[in-house]
């Protein structure tokens, strides 16, 4: 019995669609690590293409065949491969690949040493219409930032809290060994708040810590003119854009700072 293609079937409405594919598939990758050459981990897949305006619908089971086949590692080599697979696939014109997982690092305490590993949420996001490739990786890091407002007011003390600084860059293409890794970008933002977040710490750490965060107080827009003092000048990189958010300890409402650079339209930092 020949089952009957709906997705092939034609329609009369004239109205293509910009994306049209699977979302939040959890699946088992490999992702290349700066030291140790890579880490397992699992991520949650988008992966998507266009649509024509005369064709009813996409083929969905095919963005699994080829995740499969591809799944094993992931890197700026393969990204443009799988992309270009998923086009053929499905006859389509542009495919977008977005990729988020949790990526571990071993992180020591400043004065025990006591070390354990700590989880960033970082990302690959990739897309190719016709021959032109877009690729980008990602990395939200935690941070210690202390009110510098609330230090110069204060008696005593100032209020501190938890942030996260976001950096999406576009690394430039090299066949050569500076490449760009997650693990700059995470250094970049961490060392743009008061003080890192570290997965252990001892007394002595937390004496440590406390008093180093106390004596570089910064806003959120401190952090975001760090990161960007620090990577505007990186040839590895194209573009970025960086978002530092505060979930503020003293306030019923977080605060936040974002920038592009190249500098642009604020629309453009939304990634």
């Amino acid at each position: 019995m020949t089952l009957p293609d709906v997705q092939s079937e034609p329609d009369v409405r004239g109205i293509g669609i910009d994306e049209v594919g699977i979302s939040g598939l959890r699946y088992p990758v490999s992702i290349f690590h700066a030291e140790h050459g890579k880490q397992d981990t699992v991520a949650s897949i988008s992966l998507s293409v266009s649509l024509p305006p005369e064709q009813k619908g996409s083929h969905l089971s095919r963005f699994v065949e080829v995740l499969d086949e591809h799944a094993g590692e992931l890197t700026p080599q393969s990204i443009p491969t799988v992309l270009q697979r998923v086009r053929d696939r499905l006859d389509a014109h542009s495919a977008t690949l977005a990729i988020r997982f949790p990526y571990f690092l071993r992180r020591s305490a400043p004065v025990s040493r006591a070390s354990a590993l700590i989880d960033y949420a970082c990302g690959i996001d990739g897309s190719i219409h016709d021959d032109v490739l877009d690729f980008a990786i990602s990395a939200g890091v935690p941070v210690t930032s202390v009110c510098p407002c609330s230090k110069a007011i204060s008696d005593y003390g100032a209020h501190n809290q938890r942030g996260t600084v976001t950096i999406h860059a576009v690394p430039t293409w090299s066949d050569g060994t500076d490449h760009l890794w997650l693990e700059d970008l995470i250094e970049v933002a961490e060392a743009s708040g008061s003080s890192p977040v570290f997965p252990l710490l001892k007394r002595d750490d937390e004496r440590h810590v406390t008093m180093a965060a106390y004596d570089h107080p910064v806003f959120v827009e401190d952090m975001v003119r760090s990161v960007a003092d620090r990577l505007r000048h990186d040839p590895r990189i194209v573009r970025f854009s960086v978002e530092a958010v505060n979930d503020e300890s003293i306030h019923n409402h977080a605060a936040f700072a974002r920038l592009a650079w190249p500098p642009s339209h604020p629309e453009t930092a939304r990634w």
